[in-house]
């Protein structure tokens, strides 16, 4: 049998290890072996980095919230549940921002925040807009398809379909047509 010499893809891929571990120290950049193992170690850091990158602005977000509710003499904690307790739902990042770039808008958070507490405020639901009964009868059924998760999953409750609270958007309009 033949030899075949496989010296140009050998080379083409040291070559791209070697490109991947530029900016390395010492024989990291320069040996192939350990830039191969380099960069294999530096592909599970990066990995594993992305989980944590995420953890790390939470922490960050709440330490800054923290910090602007402090200034207006409540808890993070006691803030949150207040919020929760008004029904406005605002994520962690945009009240950080809030609290640097708008402090006049954060405080009004925090009052309304205080006065739910206080139970001053009442949880406001949103509101179901019914059509008024005119003189002709619909005989059209409402757009499904139109219709997010949440308001399909109200009209099954409605019309007591049963399993209605782990079935997916398809299962829901097939139940209800």
């Amino acid at each position: 049998m033949t030899r075949v010499k496989g010296g140009t893809v050998s080379k083409t891929r040291r070559r791209k290890v070697l490109k991947e571990a530029k900016g390395y120290f010492g024989s990291k950049h320069r040996l192939y072996k350990t830039a191969q193992e380099q960069v294999f170690h530096s592909g599970v850091y990066a990995y594993r980095d992305r989980k944590a990158n995420k953890r790390n602005f939470r922490k960050l977000w709440i330490t800054r919230i923290n910090a602007a509710c402090r200034e207006n003499d409540i808890s993070y904690s006691k803030f949150m549940n207040g919020l929760s307790k008004a029904g406005i739902e605002i994520n962690r990042k945009v009240l950080s921002e809030m609290a640097i770039n708008a402090p006049a808008d954060f405080t009004k958070l925090v009052k309304l925040s205080k006065d739910a507490l206080d139970g001053k405020v009442v949880k406001t639901e949103p509101k179901k807009v019914e059509a008024k009964a005119s003189k002709e009868p619909k005989t059209t059924k409402p757009d499904y398809s139109t219709m997010t998760l949440t308001e399909l999953k109200a009209l099954a409750k409605e019309q007591s379909i049963k399993g209605y609270s782990t079935m997916k958007k398809d299962e829901l309009l097939a139940n209800l047509k």
